[in-house]
């Protein structure tokens, strides 16, 4: 039986005024891909924001390690060994891409060199465009270059918030295959809208509606409840 490694219960936040998340209950098995699922607007990436620290929660509990961690800052959160990719993928386009993962690294011992260069073999167009503004790369290189400098440091969960978004279609299946590949190496908690992606990567999956957990199960039994996806995600 696999340990948790990341658990929410009945977490609740705001946005200035606004209860945003009323009831998030769920729990990431280590070693595995759990994914995040619902309509826009429904809490989803309220949630990773509040496992980062980054809104607060108001109620609730998150524990990390079986370590509560709803109260520290993001920066001890992302010490902790969390990684967080932002939907829009907070790269510095002044930065060329070598200095983009150099100065997300906590340390450039061995093993984070190795992480790195592991990440160069799996997305070879930043080994390529080493040199070049991050400003400059296309929407798909960009999302390579945001998940490289996650994965870049020790991270035992990756927060990844909708990779494949504005993605053309075939950047969208490298991504993918890329994703494949790293929940071999780290646990990943995975915000995703395309449904064909998510279900080709996700173990596990909790439906989020109106800011409150509403469904969960394996991601294989999903796929055959066509009422609960056309409920929910809207898929027919």
């Amino acid at each position: 039986m696999k340990s948790n490694l990341l658990k929410l219960q009945q977490v609740e936040a705001y946005i200035g005024q606004f209860h945003i998340l009323y009831d998030i209950t769920f729990e990431v098995p280590k070693g595995e891909v759990t994914v995040l699922l619902g309509r826009n607007g429904a809490g989803k990436t309220t949630t990773l924001r509040t496992v980062m620290g980054l809104n607060p929660a108001s109620k609730g509990s998150i524990t990390f390690k079986e370590q509560e961690i709803s109260s520290l800052k993001p920066h001890m959160i992302a010490n902790r060994g969390i990684g967080y990719v932002p939907e829009d993928q907070g790269i510095f386009g002044d930065l060329t891409v070598g200095e983009n993962i150099r100065v997300a690294m906590k340390k450039e011992d061995q093993v984070t060199t190795k992480r790195m260069e592991w990440a160069l073999e799996l997305f070879p167009d930043l080994k390529k465009f080493w040199n070049k503004p991050g400003g400059q790369l296309s929407g798909g290189q960009k999302q390579m270059l945001a998940i490289a400098r996650a994965y870049v440091n020790e991270n035992e969960l990756l927060l990844i918030d909708e990779p494949s978004k504005g993605l053309a279609p075939i950047i969208v299946e490298k991504v993918m295959e890329s994703i494949q590949q790293m929940k071999e190496r780290t646990t990943i908690l995975l915000v995703e809208q395309n449904f064909l992606m998510a279900s080709r990567i996700g173990d596990q999956f909790y439906i989020i509606d109106d800011g409150q957990t509403v469904h969960d199960g394996q991601m294989g039994e999903l796929k055959e409840d066509k009422v609960l996806m056309k409920k929910y995600l809207g898929i027919s």
